[in-house]
């Protein structure tokens, strides 16, 4: 009924993936969305919480969910800038950065394993592909 519609068939494979990503992150006691929030922090410290939400393509509301969770528990710290105010810096804390090889290497492993199984081409391909769907759609 489904084969040929995008929205279902992007859906339930996006369900499988939390399913795997969940798992991964599952021994730092993060879920995908925390572990992702908080490994674009470690690769850029210091970024604007605008910065962020445009990296990780979500609303910048739900950004400051992110980091307001991920600030509760020690993970990331708030600065304000010099140039205005109003605007955050976000920097990861001493417990963030104890996790930073860890994360990326639990990510990594995620990586190797969908590549072994759907074999390196047919994952760059998929991975191109749907970057260019989403910005074409946007």
């Amino acid at each position: 009924m489904f084969d040929h519609c995008l929205y279902f068939n992007t859906v339930a494979l996006g369900r499988q993936l939390e399913r795997i990503w969940t798992e991964a992150f599952k021994p730092f006691d993060l879920t995908p969305a925390q572990a992702f929030t908080l490994r674009a922090v470690l690769n850029k410290p210091g970024m604007l919480q605008s910065e962020l939400a445009d990296t990780l393509q979500i609303a910048r509301a739900t950004a400051t969910r992110a980091i307001d969770g991920l600030e509760k528990r020690g993970f990331l710290t708030r600065q304000t800038t010099k140039r205005d105010k109003r605007e955050c810096e976000i920097h990861p804390t001493a417990k963030a950065m104890a996790l930073h090889a860890s994360l990326d290497a639990a990510s990594g492993a995620v990586t190797n394993r969908l590549k072994m199984e759907l074999g390196d081409g047919s994952f760059d391909r998929f991975v191109d592909q749907a970057k260019s769907i989403n910005q074409q759609i946007s």
